[in-house]
């Protein structure tokens, strides 16, 4: 271990005190390379949990996870090449409309995404649905598509920050997956090491994301802009509310045909996920310079929204990637369930709420995730939403279908889905951006007995 003891790193990270950088690398190479054995690493990250780790330490731990492997060089594409990453949502199909609109601007996007796992779902397995597409490109064949078309979204390279890969798997037997500053360097290894000049975070907040609430998701928030702005990477991150489904559909095809009718105009698109598909893009835009003030921004994503150039991204995109193109127009190609049953109401009344986790849940259940990686899913399972809080229904009237493929999976689902609406008084309803993070001080988060943002640093407009 470099000539540092893993008992030195654990007893000084368990009696408070701060790691050198010297330290923070060589834990993470003993980490790579597998010297250091998993109860050592797992009393670390307890130790890391409990006391908390300074900005200087979590830049260190981002930066030595990102130098772990393989780094991706995006130079040969001209202009500002932009990111753009979500900690997980249920009906979260944004990256479906806002890498397009990027690409129609010409912002270059090189993006690598995941699978879904639990309640929320995952970019690749949405993409994986349209007939033919393929998500396993080689990074030089990732590359040239963008240099082509504009965009790729890929798989996550597993050459890309091993050492967080480790980390992340015993974090997930330990406990210790809710440190802030552990999740601000897995996310942020990975998106430095991936080469993008500038990235567009989306931090969800509520009931079906990750961070339970708007207070967490902030500190996560600016933690990561903190690191971005330290390695040099320009970072903007919205913080969104996650409290209920972001749209009407939730499953694999089923998101990928809502994304679609965004993209096309086709139907009644919801207006929270328009808005923060058209949000996020101009964030992207502003910082791939495409438009220097966010109005100008605002209004070229929705022009190239409105206008059909970001649909005929997404189609040259599909089709780069061997998938059917037409299923931008036609969603009728994509994957059909062969069961539905409706959830109806048990009484008359308003939906004061629609509960996102359980919604995501039942659409597991359904077969649209997975409970361990690896589980296959049914690309045509999900939920549709047919009542949003708000909404005024009758006793009897339809709530929300299920879709897949057993009859008597489905009729179970639709039960379950009756008991994730409440009915009573709507609280109010905010925005779907809650705030935005835009900058960062020297000190994002200090060392405590939990670790904690500090808000002088950061700016929330």
């Amino acid at each position: 271990m470099s000539g540092v003891h893993p008992l030195e790193i654990i007893a000084a990270k368990r009696d408070g005190r701060e790691h050198t950088e010297g330290q923070i690398r060589a834990l993470v190479s003993a980490v790579a390379d597998g010297s250091m054995p998993d109860y050592q690493v797992a009393a670390w990250l307890m130790a890391a949990r409990i006391r908390g780790l300074t900005h200087a330490e979590t830049l260190a731990l981002t930066l030595a996870m990102r130098d772990s492997g393989a780094r991706l060089d995006l130079r040969a594409l001209p202009g500002v090449k932009v990111d753009k990453h979500s900690t997980g949502g249920v009906g979260d199909k944004t990256t479906l409309v806002v890498v397009p609109i990027l690409a129609a601007a010409g912002v270059p996007v090189l993006k690598m995404s995941g699978r879904g796992l639990g309640h929320t779902g995952g970019t690749l397995d949405k993409l994986e649905a349209v007939p033919g597409l393929r998500t396993d490109l080689t990074s030089d064949a990732a590359i040239d598509q963008v240099r082509r078309v504009g965009a790729a979204i890929v798989g996550q390279s597993a050459e890309l920050a091993p050492a967080d890969g480790r980390l992340y798997a015993l974090r997930d037997v330990t406990a210790t997956v809710d440190s802030t500053p552990l999740i601000a360097a897995s996310i942020m290894s990975k998106k430095l090491a991936a080469g993008a000049d500038a990235l567009v975070l989306d931090v969800k907040a509520g009931r079906g994301a990750f961070m339970p609430d708007e207070p967490s998701a902030r500190r996560l928030a600016r933690a990561m802009v903190a690191i971005g702005a330290s390695a040099g990477m320009r970072v903007a991150a919205a913080v969104t509310a996650m409290e209920e489904p972001l749209g009407r559909a939730v499953g694999n095809a089923l998101e990928v045909a809502e994304a679609c009718a965004v993209l096309t105009g086709a139907g009644d698109a919801d207006d929270r996920l328009v808005d923060l598909c058209v949000r996020l893009a101009a964030e992207g835009l502003r910082l791939g310079g495409a438009a220097t003030t966010e109005a100008a921004a605002m209004a070229l994503a929705r022009r190239l929204l409105e206008g059909g150039q970001a649909a005929e991204r997404l189609m040259a995109l599909l089709a780069a990637q061997g998938g059917d193109s037409h299923v931008v127009e036609r969603p009728d190609l994509l994957p059909r369930a062969l069961e539905r049953a409706t959830a109806r109401a048990a009484s008359a009344g308003v939906v004061a709420r629609v509960d996102a986790r359980e919604v995501g849940r039942v659409a597991g259940l359904l077969g649209a995730g997975r409970a361990r990686m690896g589980d296959a899913i049914d690309p045509a399972a999900g939920v549709l939403l047919l009542r949003r809080a708000g909404d005024a229904v009758a006793r009897g009237e339809p709530l929300a279908e299920a879709l897949g493929g057993s009859a008597e999976r489905v009729r179970e689902a639709a039960l379950r889905l009756r008991s994730a609406y409440a009915l009573g008084e709507p609280a109010p309803r905010r925005g779907i951006v809650l705030g935005w993070v835009r900058r960062a001080g020297r000190r994002a988060y200090t060392t405590a007995r939990v670790a904690r943002v500090d808000g002088a640093g950061a700016r929330m407009l």
